[in-house]
């Protein structure tokens, strides 16, 4: 009997123990002034300016919202190149060598408890859309917008799950910042008029529910529960976390905000407290570098802003054999495939994946099913790779392609290796034409 696929190999356990290397002094760091939420963007500071750690130099620009983009070293501007970004685009990038001196803005002066405490929601939207503050979970959504709904919050949700594989840049930050993020959250419940927090993490991580449970001992004004949920994938998307940290079912293509939950990671709730306390915006991310087809794997905590091939090289380079390499920006699951790393660590990038090239030969399907089992959203991707195939816009839109997900469940547990969910999002971008 065919059943639904649940539990796949993580390939965590060597990476949470390895150590963290620091590399913070990249002699140039790049900031792209575009992404692919924002098309267009400008820089607002010109060649041979001198620019400190936290001012702003540019803005990129969204269909509905502007991404402040801050420098995370002082030095000089020294011009745009060309690079590639997480989503596989290749961007203008500005530039900034790095003086090495980390001088501060003069706008970075941590907010004293009184002023933090007479805020009013409208200060705390300005304050996280100045910050330039966004989805660090992966989704790269301004975080500002999620508080502007007219929605009345009852709980905030900090998404410590991080489910998908060879991903640990949200473990290693809980274990370093645990306090952090509970201030944050904080904020976030007093931005929000949210009575009740939740953290969820994954019940087979226990040191995690130990250093947040220490934690929320310093905050107990306010009515935080570290929640231990399950291990499966997809734990970590936002329905099945809420469902699982509240008990609270959210139907897929509604927003949470309707059903008085709002969802950050907890990566997004640490920026709220560098943002509120400390007026700063995010300057670094946990960076992991894994996979067989580099020749050492390592942690490492970095600038945004900082060359990927500047950690390959500390990696020791590429194994040494006759194989093509698969670059995977983000997890095996749901990561994005790289022609290049020319790559640039923005605020979503926490892991590069190299693998040996290795041949898959696709099969017909033999209607096993496994891909419909196993799709937490419950669609049908055969029927819906067939309807693709046959340019039928009526039909994806009755199988309801828009609710696909993109976990790559399907892909993972067809057993004749078909590229189920790259043939979904193919399906959702010409459905949407």
């Amino acid at each position: 009997m065919i059943e639904k696929t649940r539990h796949i190999p993580d390939g965590k356990k060597e990476r949470k123990n390895q150590p963290v290397s620091h590399y913070l002094e990249a002699e140039y760091l790049y900031f792209p002034t575009t992404d692919l939420r924002c098309p267009a963007g400008e820089s607002c500071v010109i060649d041979g300016q001198y620019v400190k750690v936290g001012e702003l130099i540019g803005t990129r620009h969204g269909g509905f919202f502007d991404q402040p983009i801050h420098s995370t070293v002082s030095g000089y501007v020294v011009g745009f190149e060309k690079k590639v970004h997480s989503s596989g685009q290749t961007v203008d990038c500005l530039i900034v060598k790095n003086d090495k001196k980390y001088v501060l803005h003069e706008s970075c002066v941590s907010r004293t408890d009184e002023e933090i405490a007479a805020l009013t929601k409208e200060d705390y939207i300005q304050i996280i859309k100045d910050s330039g503050l966004s989805g660090l979970g992966g989704s790269g959504f301004p975080t500002y917008v999620k508080l502007e709904t007219k929605n009345k919050i009852d709980v905030i949700v900090a998404n410590g799950v991080e489910c998908e594989p060879h991903l640990i840049s949200d473990y290693k930050l809980i274990l370093e910042r645990a306090h952090r993020i509970i201030e944050g959250l904080t904020y976030a419940m007093r931005a929000q008029g949210a009575k009740r927090g939740v953290v969820a993490v994954k019940k087979k991580y226990p040191e995690l529910y130990e250093v947040l449970e220490n934690a929320r001992h310093s905050f107990m004004d306010f009515d935080i529960e570290i929640k231990r949920v399950g291990n499966h994938y997809p734990q970590g998307w936002e329905i099945e976390t809420i469902k699982a940290a509240t008990g609270i079912q959210v139907p897929v293509g509604k927003m949470p905000s309707e059903y008085g939950v709002c969802v950050f990671n907890v990566a997004t709730l640490y920026g709220f407290y560098r943002a509120v306390k400390r007026r700063m915006p995010i300057t670094e991310r946990f960076v992991t570098i894994s996979g067989n087809g580099i020749k050492t794997e390592r942690n490492f905590s970095v600038r945004i802003g900082t060359p990927v091939r500047d950690l390959i090289e500390m990696c020791g380079g590429y194994t040494e054999n006759d194989k093509n390499k698969v670059v995977i920006c983000g997890g095996p699951m749901m990561g994005t495939n790289l022609q290049s790393d020319d790559l640039i660590v923005t605020k979503t990038v926490t892991s590069l994946i190299v693998l040996d090239e290795e041949p898959i030969k696709t099969e017909p399907c033999i209607h096993c099913a496994s891909c419909v089992y196993s799709c937490p959203v419950d669609l049908q991707p055969v029927q819906i790779m067939n309807a693709y195939k046959e340019r039928d816009k009526d039909a994806l839109a009755v199988l309801n392609v828009n609710k696909c997900i993109e976990c790559g469940l399907c892909s993972f547990t067809c057993p004749s290796k078909i590229h189920l969910t790259e043939t979904m999002r193919q399906a959702k971008r010409f459905i949407r034409k």
